[in-house]
C-alpha cells in the first residue's frame, strides 16, 4: 500500500504541477538535501533555468533512488529560484521536464525566490522529503 495520498480539495484552485496537500502514513522518511545543477565534478552545468532545473531535478531523483525511493514517494518539494519571474516564464517547459523525469504524481510544492544560492552560477535548487514503504 502506498503511504502517500495526494489531497486536492474542490474549493481550492485546481493545482497545476503540485498537490495542495499530501498525507503520509507509516513508512520511512527520506530528507533530500538541496540539489543544484552540479555535475559529478562539482561544476554547475547549463546556462538557462530549464537546463539547470533538469540537472537539479535529476540530481534530486538520483539521491532519492540511492535511498531506495522513486519519484512517486516525494511528499514535499521546495524549489528555490534566483529569478521567480524567469521561473514563471518557463513554467510550461519546467512542467514538461518534471513529467518526463518524475511523472504526474505531484508532491506538495513551493517555489521560493532566493537572492543567490550556494554556487553563484546556480539559478535553481531543489530539496525534498519522501516517504518510502
Amino acid at each position: 500500500m502506498n503511504p502517500i495520498t495526494r489531497v486536492n480539495p474542490a474549493p481550492l484552485a485546481p493545482p497545476t504541477g503540485f498537490s495542495h496537500a499530501v498525507t503520509a502514513t507509516g513508512g520511512r522518511l527520506v530528507f533530500l538535501a538541496g540539489q543544484t545543477a552540479l555535475d559529478g565534478e562539482g561544476k554547475v552545468v547549463g546556462a538557462t533555468l530549464p537546463e539547470q532545473f533538469e540537472t537539479a531535478l535529476g540530481n534530486l531523483l538520483t539521491a532519492l533512488r540511492a535511498a531506495g525511493g522513486a519519484p512517486p514517494a516525494l511528499a514535499r518539494v521546495t524549489v528555490y529560484a534566483t529569478d521567480v519571474a524567469d521561473y514563471r516564464a518557463h513554467a510550461a517547459e519546467l512542467g514538461g521536464i518534471w513529467r518526463r523525469l518524475a511523472g504526474r504524481e505531484y508532491p506538495a510544492m513551493a517555489v521560493i525566490g532566493a537572492v543567490r544560492l550556494w554556487d553563484e552560477q546556480a539559478l535553481v535548487e531543489i530539496d525534498g522529503i519522501a516517504v518510502l514503504d
